[in-house]
């Protein structure tokens, strides 16, 4: 899963960025027009892993990932340098677009003054345009190619035009249904606005709490009203900070700021959530690991994570939740209570199951 890290230049792109990947990348304090991505990849907190593997004593322990980029800012009305931006988007499963509510004299604005509900439908509009030109484009070629004799896909030719009208409408594409077969059609076509998105209110550690935060993240809320979008605010600074601690001096630090753990972790759950992912876990004395799936897979596509053989000799999933052999404390336990079973292909899996798969090649 790749996620792209995105909002106007100067947000606190890079800073969330590196407290998400405890990198140090430098962060300035005027809008960066050239650069080359940043790839990092984060592993989703999720607390079962490290009670499972105390229990195996296991060789390795994996966790769930995330890949985040971190690029240049998007700039309001600026063609060249946001097609830059929209090229990195398209390939990407989902964006955490950053919007700036701090105030900081050093830091350049540029639009000049901090006003993160105009900056969010700022990044949302530049986005849509995006979505325009390539509609228009493709569709362009259509018409230049059936003058020409070619024949054009009407499928395709259809879900232009229903996207054109949407976009026209200064309606992101995400906010839209499309059918099966429309979603089909429209894989190739690497839309932006069709992206799921996670709103990080970035603001001072003195405002977190604050009911000035609360109030902007509730009108970012109403302006960004699709289910296929999350909001959510977060000091970067401070995140940052934590990022680059051990873990015990990060734990001492988050018990002085009272907090339970780093918001970047909700964040990750967040942006794993929204694409509809969840994790099942193998357990054992060479490794504990969760295997990222799509919510609604089944136990031989889930099979095929781990091995194609696994999932081609697929015979039977031995199958716990993790709730069950944590209360019980072992799988011989769970088999005596009759909550380890047996199931079969079409068995849906759920996050925290820990199966064993049976298979013959």
């Amino acid at each position: 899963m790749k996620i792209a890290i995105t909002g106007l230049a100067n947000s606190g792109k890079t800073t969330i960025f590196n407290a998400l990947t405890g990198l140090n990348l430098e962060t300035t304090i005027y809008p960066t027009l050239t650069a080359e991505p940043h790839l990092g990849v984060v592993k989703v907190p999720d607390s079962r892993i490290g009670n499972l593997a105390e229990i195996y004593k296991p060789k390795k322990t994996t966790y769930a990932t995330v890949e985040y980029v971190d690029y240049i800012g998007i700039t309001k009305g600026d063609i060249e340098q946001n097609k830059k931006v929209s090229d990195l988007i398209k390939d990407v499963d989902a964006v955490v677009h950053v919007v700036r509510g701090f105030e900081d004299e050093s830091i350049v604005h540029p639009m000049a003054n901090v006003n993160p509900v105009r900056d969010a439908e700022t990044v949302e509009l530049e986005m849509i345009f995006g979505d325009i030109e390539l509609v228009e484009k493709r569709l362009e070629r259509m018409e230049q190619g059936q003058k020409r004799g070619k024949k054009p896909d009407e499928a395709e030719k259809k879900v232009l035009v229903k996207c054109k009208d949407v976009l026209e409408r200064e309606t992101p594409l995400r906010d839209i249904e499309f059918s099966e077969e429309e979603q089909k059609t429209m894989r190739n076509l690497q839309f932006m606005s069709i992206k799921p998105v996670v709103i990080v209110l970035n603001v001072l550690e003195k405002d977190l709490n604050s009911g000035k935060t609360a109030g902007t993240t509730s009108e970012l809320q109403k302006f960004f009203k699709g289910k296929q979008v999350k909001v959510l605010n977060l000091c970067g600074k401070i995140e940052m900070e934590i990022a680059q601690l051990s873990p015990e001096e990060a734990e001492a630090f988050l018990n002085d700021l009272g907090i339970h753990e780093p918001a970047l972790n909700r964040l990750i759950h967040v942006s794993y959530d929204l694409l509809g992912l969840i994790s099942f876990l193998t357990v054992g004395e060479d490794e504990v690991r969760a295997w990222t799936i799509k919510k609604g897979t089944d136990a031989q596509k889930a099979a095929g994570k781990i091995h194609s053989d696994i999932e081609r000799g697929f015979i039977r999933a031995e199958v716990v939740s993790f709730d069950d052999f944590i209360s019980h404390g072992s799988m011989s336990a769970t088999r005596e209570k009759g909550l380890l079973r047996l199931e079969g292909k079409t068995y849906e899996v759920k996050d925290g199951d820990i199966i064993n798969f049976r298979f013959n090649v």
